[in-house]
């Protein structure tokens, strides 16, 4: 758990600092002084001055700011009702409206570009990944297996067995490649392209909106050969070992990691358990604990495919690099779309502290399977959260960039300086908005952990 948390600040830290960094920068470029730029918020525990600036490191990571001078003196324009904000000379107020746009626009444009950078150079570099193979499970075929079955992908004549090779055109050689694909395309048509016992047809399917994380299902499980990769608890007491393949359960035989699973939960207090070792046919008896939730387990986890991605040229990698970075944004846009369908609020919005879980989580993970495979999984996240971040910081929120933006271009329109007194008010209203999303976002968070 340490390692998440330590990872999860880390992450956030970096995605943040590259957001205040690109205030900082073009607010020096463009004439306008930075009086402070820190990581973190509250105390300071350690501050060095440069040019002008003092750096900071404060207590509370997640977040920071750049301060630019004229911040005192908006605050006693207000406070004194002053009908203009003081334009003095090198502070953010004294600067032009376009000035002042481009200091906003760059914390965003920062993260884009940290993104792209990250993502062309994860390309260029190459990487390896864990994942499974493209051949598919229908929920309906085996729906103990999980909660809220679906039936699109067997009524669009999809069968347990199949390879999925592309979809609307685009390669799958793995199954995280269909995952991605379906999960942004939810109640969007599909061109799907199978394999089938030698032959190749097409089907087309409209995979359905999730309601629990708002992205699309088709109602498919990855075909996992039920090779184990890890045994504990009741699978280890019995006598299982990694490298066995189940062969047979309960007198069933077992074709793939689905159909074990679901003989689990159908398992009484003891399981007659058939594998191959070696060549040779080995019989234990497993007594499957009952989970938290009901749900059977053995302990056992099965082997994944291990897949790698070979580096591009140059241009070719920055090109792919700004394609995701681009569909990021798009998928993001639909996400958003998706919160006023009827989409579990309290699970498809995280908060600061599940951010943080996740950034942690996804690094600790890949950093089990290797330096290089960890590097590569925890920059792939950030550059991912970093657009997000960027996106979001672009919306009309009064006290997001992009608000800040949309309330300058307006004085800029109008060729007359907005009051001190109408700006604070603007920001007031963005401020309660962000923070009634605040107040929601840990909300969902505790309802997150106290779930798990």
């Amino acid at each position: 758990m340490f390692s998440v948390i330590f990872f999860g600040l880390l992450g956030l830290g970096i995605v943040v600092f590259v957001h205040e960094a690109g205030h900082l920068v073009a607010a020096k470029l463009l004439g306008v002084e930075v009086e402070a730029f820190s990581l973190g918020w509250g105390k300071t525990l350690a501050a060095v001055s440069w040019r002008g600036t003092e750096y900071r490191l404060s207590l509370f990571p997640l977040g920071g700011y750049c301060k630019m001078k004229g911040e005192e003196s908006f605050q006693k324009a207000v406070s004194e009702r002053a009908s203009e904000i003081p334009r003095e000379s090198g502070s953010f107020y004294g600067a032009s409206v376009p000035r002042r746009i481009a200091i906003l626009f760059t914390g965003p444009f920062a993260n884009a570009l940290f993104a792209i950078i990250v993502l062309s150079a994860i390309w260029f570099t190459g990487f390896s990944f864990e994942t499974f193979e493209n051949r598919i499970v229908l929920e309906t075929d085996f729906p103990q297996a999980g909660p809220a079955t679906v039936a699109v992908a067997r009524d669009a004549g999809l069968q347990t067995g199949d390879r999925i090779v592309a979809v609307n055109g685009q390669p799958t050689p793995y199954f995280r490649d269909i995952q991605q694909i379906v999960a942004g395309s939810a109640d969007r048509p599909l061109r799907i392209e199978v394999q089938r016992n030698g032959t190749e047809l097409t089907v087309s399917a409209t995979p359905s909106l999730d309601l629990q994380t708002g992205g699309g299902r088709l109602g498919i499980y990855p075909w996992i050969d039920p090779v184990l990769a890890e045994t504990q608890g009741p699978a280890a007491v019995a006598g299982l070992q990694a490298g066995d393949r189940i062969i047979e359960a309960s007198g069933t035989g077992i074709p793939h990691s689905i159909a074990f699973s679901t003989r689990v939960q159908e398992a009484g207090s003891n399981m007659r358990v058939v594998a191959e070792r070696a060549g040779e046919r080995v019989e234990v008896n497993v007594a499957p604990d009952v989970a938290s939730d009901g749900r059977r387990t053995v302990g056992v986890t099965f082997e994944s495919v291990r897949g790698r991605t070979e580096g591009l040229p140059l241009f070719s990698a920055v090109g792919r690099g700004a394609s995701e970075a681009a569909g990021v944004v798009t998928m993001t846009i639909r996400g958003i779309g998706t919160l006023f369908r009827g989409v579990d609020l309290t699970q498809a919005v995280a908060g600061p502290a599940r951010i943080v879980f996740f950034t942690g989580e996804v690094a600790t993970q890949g950093f089990a399977a290797g330096f290089g495979a960890g590097l590569t999984s925890f920059f792939n996240f950030l550059s991912l959260l970093s657009v997000i971040l960027g996106f979001m910081n672009l919306l009309p929120v009064p006290v997001f960039d992009g608000g800040q933006i949309l309330i300058n271009a307006y004085e800029g329109l109008r060729r007359k300086p907005l009051s001190a007194i109408a700006i604070s008010r603007y920001q007031t209203v963005g401020a309660i908005i962000v923070l009634v999303l605040i107040v929601f976002a840990i909300t969902t968070d505790i309802l997150f952990f106290a779930g798990n």
